[in-house]
């Protein structure tokens, strides 16, 4: 496993992050999950994200009880708020109410002392931007979090912040978690230069599209039984991956990877982490054994000829937009 700074920060994540969207708490029975997380760290793992909002707190009871069997100092445990957490007007956003009372409630979830990395979920338009930069430093002061990012900031928010950030000498914001995978690419254009620019690292979800980029899905054949598209109860951000045309020009990615003696998915992890200003991909996994697969990317570099072939592959459905 190779490891990454997370922006200008001095912590290291490693290049492959374990993730609980839609996963642990929700539709991964808690044994299986926590074997997962273990299976994780034992391959090198350091960084391990959640968020309150995964159903309802659920999943990060399960990561806290996954994690209290290792050193807390030799992971990085990264948890998230903005979503919300009950029926109240307060009990949602980013207020400086919801973000020290939700910190609070996460620590207990999470059972440990302190948070590597505390984001905010999404940008909150109805607070100042101010408050919730100075709630957030306040938590670092407190030695409840030691840094903080955001989730899906564009690059107007992220400039808005880190000018806050200056002018009133805060600590600075570290990360911004994006979704980023070969058919989702729209931070390439400005977040991704800004952040860079202002010293923050990305850490990506999805680099394998929801499943897509496994190439478990073929052009005009019937779903997978099992898979996550065929379950009914997830796979609203899926469907929209499951075009013939987008689905033709992945079997071609993946006759890229197998003359590379790769997977597709060791492919488009690898091509994810191609970017400098990603620090982190981040998977998931319902069983152990995906790991050993996936965390094998880490370390790849593609040439130039690689990366070529593959653009000019992906520049056949440039416009797809799916839904996510």
């Amino acid at each position: 496993m190779q490891y990454r700074r997370l922006g200008n920060s001095g912590l290291k994540v490693s290049e492959i992050g374990l993730g609980s969207w839609l996963t642990y708490g929700e539709t991964i029975d808690p044994e299986n999950a926590i074997k997962c997380i273990h299976h994780a760290y034992e391959l090198g793992i350091n960084f391990f994200d959640t968020a309150n909002a995964y159903n309802r707190g659920e999943a990060e009871k399960i990561v806290g009880a996954a994690l209290k069997d290792f050193p807390r100092s030799s992971y990085v445990l990264a948890t998230k708020v903005y979503f919300p957490m009950g029926d109240g007007p307060n009990e949602r956003g980013l207020s400086r109410k919801h973000i020290i009372e939700q910190c609070e409630a996460s620590l207990k979830r999470l059972g440990v002392d302190y948070i590597d990395l505390y984001q905010c979920h999404r940008f909150d338009e109805e607070t100042p931007v101010e408050e919730t930069l100075r709630a957030l430093d306040d938590l670092v002061a407190q030695g409840k979090i030691l840094y903080y990012g955001v989730s899906e900031w564009n690059a107007q928010q992220i400039r808005l912040a880190m000018s806050i950030i200056r002018e009133k000498n805060l600590r600075p914001l570290i990360s911004n978690q994006s979704i980023y995978n070969m058919l989702v690419r729209y931070i390439e254009k400005e977040v991704l230069p800004v952040s860079q620019e202002e010293g923050i690292g990305q850490v990506v979800f999805s680099p394998l599209a929801q499943g897509i980029l496994t190439g478990k899905y073929k052009p005009g054949q019937k779903l997978p039984e099992g898979s996550r598209a065929a379950n009914n109860q997830i796979n609203t951000w899926i469907n929209s991956y499951l075009r013939n045309d987008v689905l033709e020009c992945i079997s071609r990615l993946e006759n890229i990877a197998m003359d590379l003696g790769l997977t597709l998915s060791q492919l488009a992890i690898a091509w994810v982490l191609r970017q400098p200003g990603v620090s982190s991909a981040i998977v998931g996994a319902s069983r152990p054994s995906q790991l050993d697969e996936n965390v094998k990317a880490s370390g790849i570099e593609l040439t130039p000829e690689t990366l070529e072939e593959i653009e000019s592959i992906l520049k056949e459905i440039d416009g797809f937009v799916p839904i996510w």
